[in-house]
């Protein structure tokens, strides 16, 4: 009898966890679980947003406890440019691949870019491993991780690895071009850890971060952005749409779709935080909602995922669907990367470059001739 009891406690507080992870089925109809359950690919088009958001969550609950060990796995024996797949006749000894893939994560204030950080350390480095740690070297004062950039990598050797960079998160009032020219900055120019953020607003409220941080990041090398990751607080997001300002949803658009955001044909990897304190309801509807506002798929880059449950623990040490989802979110990342390498430049292309920047030089100093002598004869006209 007791054994019973026991055996009927066990099922009870698993079928309760089962319930805790798998939160889209508690909102879901008996006719939409029969719908979850179809394994026919081409039945996925006549879903509705809902539907495939539910779907995709079912997939990440599938091979979650089986798939994890194996992506780490390849995170683990990953080289730049493995990913990169042969196309045009065109060999990896001729692609531009660099020795470090960076993954730079951008968005607002509040969004969760930092508890995503230490989501990847419980995720990553926690387990043993994968080798997840912060670049050596401190930064300069204990607002590092809202007023400086800092690095976060798995380095296999000095010449191979990943990292991902925190960055400052933009504020919903910010002039919309100076987040965007900052945008613009770190993916053209490269990041460097302990790279400060300047905004207009520190002038106002007295903020200086001084040249001691300028001169401590030059001794860390600069990073080409590869692939970005917007991450978006989900739950601010929508409780301002419902309240019918979508201001905080529009600038979010403007940074998600900044073309030097872009890899080739990919959108940036959009991650949304915080989605815990909404209802199962409410969280889908709130997904199914943003990304019909950016234009995107439900499914195809996007990620729900919780950093931190109600009890401030990190959601990986209970949750193994969301510990895929980060990693499967890595793994794209990198995987994106490796599919936008650039062929080296040769000979021909440099001699191409040089002709094409010597004929724009000739041609701007000929229109500047036209200006200067029109004017003249203009006034001559005039005075005729």
């Amino acid at each position: 009898m007791r054994d019973k009891q026991l055996c009927d406690e066990g099922e009870s507080s698993e079928g309760d966890e089962s319930t805790e992870f798998c939160w889209w089925r508690t909102c879901a109809t008996p006719e939409e679980m029969s719908s979850l359950k179809v394994t026919c690919i081409s039945d996925v088009g006549s879903l509705t947003p809902r539907l495939k958001v539910m779907r995709e969550m079912e997939r990440l609950t599938m091979v979650a406890s089986e798939g994890l060990d194996d992506l780490r796995h390849r995170l683990v024996s990953y080289r730049a440019g493995d990913l990169w797949v042969p196309m045009g006749g065109v060999k990896k000894e001729d692609m531009e691949i660099p020795s470090t893939i960076t993954i730079l994560l951008v968005g607002f204030a509040a969004g969760g870019k930092s508890s995503l950080v230490n989501l990847m350390y419980s995720v990553l480095g926690r387990a043993g491993i994968i080798p997840f740690a912060q670049t050596s070297g401190s930064s300069v004062n204990s607002e590092s991780t809202t007023m400086f950039l800092e690095e976060h990598n798995v380095l296999r050797s000095v010449r191979s690895g990943f990292c991902v960079f925190d960055s400052r998160g933009f504020g919903y009032n910010d002039r919309e071009d100076e987040s965007l020219m900052e945008l613009s900055q770190w993916t053209s120019e490269g990041v460097k850890h302990n790279q400060p953020c300047c905004r207009l607003s520190d002038e106002s409220r007295n903020v200086n971060i001084g040249s001691t941080s300028t001169s401590t990041s030059r001794k860390f090398s600069k990073r080409q952005v590869n692939c970005a990751m917007v991450v978006a607080n989900m739950a601010d997001l929508y409780d301002q749409l419902k309240t019918g300002d979508s201001k905080p949803l529009e600038a979010t658009r403007e940074v998600f779709c900044q073309p030097d955001l872009k890899r080739g044909n990919q959108n940036p990897i959009l991650v949304l935080t915080h989605g815990d304190k909404l209802s199962a309801e409410e969280r889908i509807d709130g997904r199914v909602k943003i990304c019909q506002f950016l234009g995107i798929s439900e499914t195809s880059g996007v990620y729900d995922i919780v950093c931190l449950t109600e009890c401030g623990v990190l959601a990986e040490e209970c949750d193994p669907v969301t510990a895929y989802a980060l990693t499967e979110a890595v793994y794209r990342a990198l995987l994106i990367s490796d599919m936008s390498h650039l062929p080296k430049k040769n000979f021909k292309d440099r001699t191409v470059s040089v002709f094409s920047w010597l004929l724009c030089m000739i041609g701007t100093f000929f229109a500047l001739l036209a200006r200067l002598f029109s004017g003249p004869n203009q006034k001559y006209r005039k005075f005729k």
